[in-house]
């Protein structure tokens, strides 16, 4: 047995995408289905992708559900109800700091130099792990949580 992948819908994929990009991932492939209304998005990160044509060891799949004609696209809400994705990162602090950067809330603050959580723009909850060990660190130590993570 070997896992493929994890797939959530996604309201805007230019938005999803920056999102994970902030967080290292690139897309590798991508699939649309003109009978089916819909696009599949596959993004991975550098140490899980393989060579050009194969699939990475593990992906993360946006499905964009195209909405009708003079629509609005579809709403998804009860994101935590999915739970979260969760990715080792090199520099915790960093990465959080690009995601507060871009406009984005880090829910879950690093406090502790390990663990933070952040949502993408559809409210899918992302944990963040740190590779290795940072000792704590302000403003993350005492920054306090926001929202639901």
């Amino acid at each position: 047995m070997k896992y493929l992948h994890t797939m959530i819908r996604v309201s805007d994929p230019d938005a999803t995408i920056a999102f994970f990009e902030l967080l290292g991932l690139k897309e590798v492939r991508r699939m649309e289905s003109e009978a089916g209304r819909f696009t599949l998005i596959f993004l991975a990160t550098p140490d899980d992708m393989n060579a050009p044509g194969e699939r990475a060891n593990a992906e993360v799949e946006l499905t964009y559900n195209w909405p009708i004609q003079g629509q609005e696209p579809e709403v998804y809400t009860g994101g935590r109800n999915f739970g979260h994705l969760a990715y080792r990162v090199e520099n915790i602090y960093d990465t959080c700091q690009r995601i507060l950067d871009a406009g984005h809330i880090v829910h879950r603050p690093p406090r502790d130099g390990h663990m933070a959580f952040v949502k993408t723009p559809d409210g899918i909850s992302i944990e963040l792990l740190q590779d290795g060990v940072l000792p704590p660190q302000e403003p993350w130590a005492s920054m306090p949580n926001t929202g639901s993570w």
